[in-house]
């Protein structure tokens, strides 16, 4: 049985939450302040996926994450958020969160999330070496990318991108994250116009239709998806 480490202080909401996922097949451990989801965490105890509210008592959902991300845990990280304004999502994208989702949710929603994270975080951990999604193979060792099959041409810049976006599949990455990690190979760091040209060429040899891409997706106002 999967465990869950869930930080919220609405015991309303906690009730509900709880019920679902055990019933789902999780175990549930829940935290009502970041002194208390802190002190969870410092006993080494092996959660597979994080919950964690936004606004608490003694401090932010986001902060909490920055300081594990900082820390080397890359636990995946779910945040439930009263707010979907851009700026609130791109926060919490940006503080290494793998996804959120809106208050109210359905509970339904909520599980098929955290199953699609946790396949994802599994498969990443069954194979260092490999990076997939469909038919679309990154061969780490040999830096070789293959679609159906036959290798793909890629400049070592959009190697380095399409590697991040597959690292991340069905995670929401911010322009700032990506610009963050990507630099062209003199070292320089690339900017934004840049990045739109690397992504424009990745969908041309990636894509069946470049103008309505299936893959590599983006999202308005935020930046970019990689479909799982």
């Amino acid at each position: 049985m999967q465990r869950l480490l869930l930080l919220e202080d609405d015991i309303g909401l906690v009730d509900g939450l709880v019920y679902s996922l055990e019933k789902n097949g999780f175990e549930v451990k829940v935290v009502r302040s970041i002194k208390e989801a802190e002190r969870e965490l410092a006993m080494g105890r092996d959660f597979a996926l994080l919950l964690f509210d936004v606004t608490l008592p003694d401090g932010s959902g986001f902060l909490l994450c920055e300081k594990l991300r900082a820390a080397g845990d890359q636990t995946p990280v779910i945040f439930l958020t009263a707010s979907d304004e851009e700026t609130s999502v791109i926060r919490g994208l940006d503080c290494g969160g793998d996804d959120y989702i809106t208050k109210p949710f359905k509970l339904g929603e909520l599980c098929s999330r955290i199953r699609a994270l946790l396949r994802r975080s599994a498969g990443e951990k069954a194979d260092n070496n490999v990076l997939r999604s469909g038919d679309l193979v990154i061969n780490l060792a040999e830096g070789r990318v293959l679609l159906q099959g036959e290798s793909v041409d890629v400049t070592g810049a959009e190697y380095r991108l399409l590697c991040l976006f597959l690292q991340n599949k069905g995670r929401v990455l911010t322009r700032t994250a990506i610009l963050d990690r990507l630099w062209d190979g003199a070292g320089n760091f690339v900017d934004s116009n840049t990045l739109s040209v690397y992504v424009r060429r990745l969908r041309e040899k990636l894509e069946d239709d470049p103008s309505l891409p299936e893959r590599l997706k983006t999202v308005r106002g935020v930046g970019y998806k990689w479909e799982m």
